[in-house]
């Protein structure tokens, strides 16, 4: 398995890298160029027309990557790699429709919330529904740290499972928000989901995580900051959806509470920035949300900014190996 994880970690940079060679100057050929809040931070405005919907990259090279690295195990009838991708991929579609209408309306507004909410709503129920009668999950939810499980009716469990889908999705669109912030936050976390998946022997899910793992890292080097290019929506709910077929994959959506810290963090900054402004008439409790742009007001340059958030993220992917350790899987 070491070595099949490592393969396909090594083939998803090689390919995302390629794709990125050649996507970004065909971006730029066709104006797919971004557009920055206007009630951003001003110096954000200097990555106006900055190439979006670069995520493209990451998701052929993960794409290539576990259909030749997976390929035996779908030869086996272990579909689990396809059904992941999959699910991410409508979800990128999703947000490809997002940038696309940003693009045509040369703003920062793409589909509305509801359209959006509706659309990943049906998704996340499709893929539980999926997952369940494939044997991949159980309504047995696993309790990290305590080490325990409860059983939770099927209604309610597809109700849990469509909010922690929806919510962990916009969590991590909202996130990528800075240079490589986005990439360097969910790195650590598809690094977790391999190594888990190594321990318990879950091969088409690890090849499905090293992939993400490699996809990112080669995004990263267009996406560091100064940034040559963006992953926009597209690539942000793919990423979101990634995670969160990788967590339900091994049947322990509910370790998305530590492993996706930062994300619920930058959700919750946003959430609770918009209640006080509304019951307040005005007033604020952040410079500005998500809270990556609050630090950023503060004073932090995005170097900063990526570091510590990152290292946040290793250190709750830390956490939550020790959290789910001792689990007999």
């Amino acid at each position: 398995m070491v070595v099949e994880f490592l393969i396909s970690l090594i083939v998803s940079i090689l390919i995302s890298g390629i794709v990125g060679l050649f996507l970004i100057p065909f971006l730029r050929k066709v104006k797919a160029g971004q557009s920055i809040r206007e009630d951003g931070p001003v110096w954000h405005k200097d990555k106006e027309g900055t190439p979006t919907m670069g995520g493209i990259m990451f998701i052929v090279g993960i794409i290539v990557s576990t259909l030749t690295i997976g390929f035996p195990e779908i030869l086996s009838g272990d579909f689990t790699g396809i059904f992941i991708v999959a699910f991410a991929l409508i979800f990128a579609l999703i947000g490809f429709l997002d940038d696309y209408e940003k693009l045509k309306k040369k703003q920062n507004l793409g589909l509305k919330a509801k359209q959006k909410f509706a659309l990943q709503v049906i998704v996340a129920v499709a893929f539980i529904f999926l997952m369940e009668h494939t044997d991949h999950i159980s309504f047995d939810l696993y309790i990290p740290f305590v080490n325990t499980y409860i059983f939770i009716h099927p209604i309610l469990y597809y109700i849990f499972a469509a909010f922690v889908i929806t919510g962990t999705v916009n969590a991590v669109n909202l996130t990528d928000g800075t240079d490589g912030l986005s990439s360097g936050v969910t790195i650590p976390v598809c690094a977790f989901f391999t190594l888990m998946a190594f321990i318990w022997g879950e091969v088409a899910v690890g090849i499905v995580a090293a992939a993400v793992t490699g996809g990112l890292i080669a995004f990263l080097f267009f996406n560091f900051h100064p940034a040559k290019v963006f992953m926009g929506d597209t690539g942000s709910m793919f990423l979101g959806g990634m995670v969160c077929a990788l967590a339900f994959a091994l049947d322990m959506p509910l370790i998305l509470i530590t492993i996706g810290f930062v994300y619920f963090v930058e959700a919750l900054s946003v959430i609770m920035q918009v209640t006080y402004f509304k019951l307040t008439k005005g007033k604020r409790i952040f410079k500005m949300s998500p809270i990556h742009h609050h630090f950023e007001m503060s004073g932090w340059n995005e170097y900063k900014v990526f570091a510590v958030f990152t290292c946040v993220s290793i250190l709750f992917a830390v956490l939550s190996y020790f959290g789910v350790m001792n689990r007999v899987y």
